[in-house]
């Protein structure tokens, strides 16, 4: 089972029943070059580790330190056995730890796509930014999460989109406590400004928006973050 090279995963492919996002700090921009190179050859240096595995991929902060990683499951039982019984995982970690020492993995979380959407049909850039907006809840309750997301759809439907804006695709967390958003935007740029710029399709004053901000149930401690597309790997 060969392995084929993109940057960006398919976020709308069928058979995905789990999606895994984990952020690893690497201290620099050069480090985090070298581990996408280690990560690359580690992966491609090998065969496909299993036919659960969908994508794996990889982008990079840029806060010059983070790399995100996000991995397409067939389903979180198959990960978990994959996980248990290492088959190839040990290695390919070893490789990268040997030429990055020092990384620091700050965690994984488990999720399922709840909705996505495009943004902006008529934009015809490729994604040169993912945004990564992280929504925590006061303990878990599926419903609250999912109600929460579709209030977001009902205010993105009132709002003119911002132009650098392509997608946003709502993941809720198997353990019913998160919101993650994976936003595809034309560049990083476009992203800033349209944070300046509140209506303009990151959101606006507008009464949609404020139930949205006000939603029962949301908890401090959310982020936003950036990242530039490295690689994107699946089975050939």
């Amino acid at each position: 089972m060969s392995v084929q090279r993109s940057l960006l995963p398919d976020l709308e492919r069928g058979g995905v029943g789990v999606v895994l996002a984990s952020t690893w700090s690497v201290d620099t921009p050069e480090r985090q070059k070298a581990a996408v190179e280690a990560i690359t050859e580690a992966w491609e240096s090998r065969e496909w580790p299993h036919d659960g595995l969908l994508s794996y991929t990889v982008h990079t902060g840029t806060d010059g330190d983070t790399l995100l990683h996000y991995s397409q499951w067939r389903d979180l039982e198959t990960y978990e056995a994959f996980s248990a019984a290492a088959d190839g995982r040990d290695a390919r970690n070893a490789d990268i730890d040997a030429a990055v020492p020092g990384i620091r993995r700050l965690g994984l979380g488990r999720y399922e796509l709840y909705r996505g959407r495009s943004l902006n049909p008529k934009a015809e850039a490729e994604p040169g930014c993912i945004v990564i907006v992280d929504i925590p809840f006061k303990g878990p309750d599926p419903r609250r999460q999912r109600d929460w997301v579709d209030a977001v759809f009902d205010a993105l439907d009132g709002d003119e989109p911002h132009p650098g804006a392509i997608s946003a695709h709502f993941h809720a967390s198997l353990d019913g406590t998160r919101v993650l958003n994976y936003a595809q935007w034309a560049s990083e740029q476009a992203h800033i400004e349209a944070l300046a710029a509140p209506g303009a399709g990151v959101g606006s004053g507008s009464d949609a928006w404020r139930r949205v901000q006000q939603h029962p149930g949301l908890a401090e401690g959310g982020s936003v973050k950036r990242y530039l597309p490295a690689v994107s790997l699946r089975q050939g």
